[in-house]
């Protein structure tokens, strides 16, 4: 018998816009956390060290905002954003 892999969806995220589509699809959830689970994921995925320096956070911060245990505020939200790449499109 084959042995079996642990398989995470997100390794196979490779492009921005992938990237872009996971974090859409979550922030159209009613749950705000699920946004930030994702947010999360991409963050692991880009590495945390690179994002917390890009986006002026220091790593411990930013694993506290990634474990769940602190709501994060709308500037740490938006500069993770902008360290990933991605950005907000409001339309009606």
């Amino acid at each position: 018998m084959p042995e079996l892999t642990t398989y995470n969806p997100f390794d196979y995220l490779l492009t921005d816009q992938e990237l872009a589509t996971y974090l859409t699809d979550a922030y159209d959830e009613e749950d705000p956390a699920v946004f930030i689970v994702a947010l999360g994921h991409a963050v692991r995925h880009r590495g945390v060290a690179q994002i917390a320096e890009a986006a002026g956070l220091n790593r411990e911060s930013l694993y506290k905002v990634l474990n769940g245990k602190v709501k994060p505020k709308w500037h740490t939200v938006h500069s993770l954003m902008r360290a990933l790449g991605v950005r907000v499109t409001i339309a009606a």
